[in-house]
């Protein structure tokens, strides 16, 4: 049995297996949709002073990548994701546009990073699947410098967010045993009690937390609604396989839920998110 099977309860099976699928189905339009974070990201580590960065979660590489080609040769960037497909098709992009991102398919949890090499980690959405936070973030802390800086984005509750549940609370009448989202374990929502998200830092060994609410415009094309909410979520993962008939009934009894976000050809709705940004210091190291 592997480090990663003993640790993860899981996780590894869905994202090397359904949710890889889904995720690497929608890369386009996913890329496209949260943009606006990536570019958050890109723009702190542009105007700091780290150079080693380590983007956690990075799935199929669009945020690593775009920290490659803002650094270019004044730095290095590593993409870490447990999915191995998601993996792939990330150095697919880097070979395919001659980057200097590298990527490692790992669980953070338990890998073992080079002591002390990254001066900044970053994440976009990648660190609210962990089976034991705790233990990763204190991993994380492992390998960072003394004076790096770590910050991610995670989404906030499920009430902030009522766009990303909309499938699932529509096709509840037709599906009662759809299961719910969970707010205590891996998900995404893992993250939404800021309190919790202060507490799993500073057990881990991070200094100076800041965990501030952001709330961002995100876009898609409306021709690509019904793909996402089919691959996406909890309702795509059951849809994938349903039989014709039900899927038919669901598919047109969730679309018309999503009708007060669509305007013209766009879809419009508030992604509501905390930026969590942290220290390590001397003082927290964690051995």
């Amino acid at each position: 049995m592997t480090e990663t099977q003993r640790i993860d309860n899981g996780q590894a099976a869905l994202w090397n297996g359904p949710s890889a699928r889904a995720w690497i189905g929608s890369q386009t339009v996913l890329d496209a949709m949260f943009k606006l974070f990536e570019d958050l990201l890109v723009d702190a580590v542009r105007d700091g002073h780290g150079r080693q960065v380590l983007d956690i979660g990075c799935g199929t590489g669009a945020t690593t990548l775009a920290l490659a080609r803002m650094l270019g040769e004044r730095g290095r960037v590593v993409g870490a994701d447990i999915s191995e497909p998601m993996i792939a098709v990330a150095r697919e992009r880097a070979a395919h546009e001659h980057a200097a991102a590298q990527f490692v398919c790992a669980d953070v949890q338990a890998h073992a990073f080079e002591p002390a090499a990254f001066d900044t980690i970053v994440s976009r959405f990648g660190v609210m699947f962990f089976d034991d936070p705790v233990r990763a973030f204190a991993n994380l802390r492992g390998a960072a410098t003394d004076d790096a800086t770590l910050r991610v984005i995670a989404w906030r509750g499920p009430a902030d967010n009522p766009f990303m549940t909309t499938a699932e609370r529509a096709a509840a009448p037709l599906l009662p045993d759809l299961p719910p989202r969970r707010l205590d374990g891996p998900g995404q929502f893992a993250f939404a009690d800021r309190e919790r998200v202060q507490s799993i830092l500073d057990a881990s060994g991070w200094a100076d937390i800041d965990v501030v609410p952001i709330d961002i415009e995100c876009t898609l094309p409306e021709a690509e609604l019904i793909g996402c909410f089919t691959r996406l979520g909890p309702l795509g993962l059951f849809l994938q396989n349903a039989d014709e008939q039900t899927r038919t009934q669901i598919v047109d009894t969730v679309r018309a839920a999503y009708d007060p976000y669509v305007h013209g050809t766009q879809v419009r709705y508030n992604a509501a998110c905390w930026m969590i940004v942290a220290r390590a210091s001397a003082k927290a190291r964690v051995s």
